[in-house]
């Protein structure tokens, strides 16, 4: 089991999560691209020297980036045939790690290429417990020191910084899609045609119909990955606004998660006919705003 916070609005990552089609592959290098990987870079050097300093041993690493496609950039743009041909496999990506373990870097599987694996788990694995907690200390406090030594951030100690980064960007795509007259009409239209589904939607504004799906979704995996740890409720607390709750993966195979894929399948295509004229108006913005909070915090 593991433990890992929801991937809406903020990261453009190798995770193909699937907020809406935003995040189900990595965006076209941007003009500034270059020059955020090497800070990246910096910002890794710059927590191993901390780290050193704090008496622990950390190996800077930056994930290696996959490759963009012609058909990911499709469905980054809310082509309809692309994001079809996606969900029609994947759902909104929730499930689709379990049953898809190594294609989607489940972190709970070793990965074929050894370059995706971040040494430093090995690393905090082969400490005490008692050590291990120290090491994510500091891990914790050197982010925050680094964060603001080579992005030029305020964050104040104690911050999270992967925390703060989320909420920096939910607030950025909020504000800038939920004022937008457009995506409102379409997100209204989308909201009703669920409706007429069967579906219950609580929150017609544009970002909440961009990711309600990997939401709905994230939240009975959540449910399923609490039920097997013993040291956290059973039932999440209410996140707060633009705040990333932490989900509690569970332990599926892939024959257990498939029943739950199935059924997200058919919700991510239903969501996806009902949003056909909204993705199209919302992604590229979202995306667009995702990107400059992701520069300016180093994702």
């Amino acid at each position: 089991m593991t433990r890992k916070t929801l991937p809406t609005a903020l990261l453009a990552l190798a995770v193909l999560c699937g907020c809406g089609g935003a995040a189900e592959t990595v965006a076209s290098p941007s003009p500034g691209a270059a020059a955020a990987k090497d800070k990246k870079h910096q910002f890794e050097s710059a927590k191993a020297d901390c780290m050193k300093q704090k008496g622990f041993k950390y190996i800077p690493y930056v994930r290696p980036e996959p490759k963009g496609t012609d058909e990911g950039r499709r469905r980054m743009a809310g082509d309809y045939q692309a994001m079809k041909k996606y969900r029609e496999k994947y759902g909104f990506g929730v499930f689709a790690i379990h049953v898809y373990p190594k294609e989607l870097g489940n972190p709970q599987v070793k990965p074929d290429d050894p370059g995706q694996v971040n040494p430093n788990f090995k690393i905090q694995s082969s400490l005490s417990k008692a050590q291990s907690q120290a090491f994510r200390k500091a891990m914790d406090s050197c982010e925050v020191t680094s964060a603001n030594q080579v992005f030029g951030l305020q964050l104040k100690p104690g911050a999270d910084y992967f925390g703060e980064a989320s909420k920096a960007s939910n607030r950025a795509v909020r504000t800038t899609v939920n004022s937008d007259p457009q995506l409102v009409e379409l997100a209204t239209a989308m909201a009703t045609c669920l409706k007429g589904k069967g579906y219950a939607i609580a929150d017609t504004t544009p970002m909440a119909m961009g990711d309600r799906g990997y939401k709905e979704f994230s939240a009975q995996e959540d449910k399923l990955g609490r039920a097997q740890f013993d040291d956290v409720p059973d039932v999440a607390p209410p996140p707060k606004e633009d705040e990333v709750p932490m989900i509690y993966a569970p332990t599926l195979t892939p024959e257990e998660a498939r029943p739950y894929l199935t059924k997200e399948i058919k919700a991510a295509l239903d969501d996806l006919e009902c949003g056909k004229d909204f993705y199209p108006a919302y992604l590229p913005k979202e995306s667009a705003v995702t990107e400059r909070v992701n520069e300016q915090y180093g994702m």
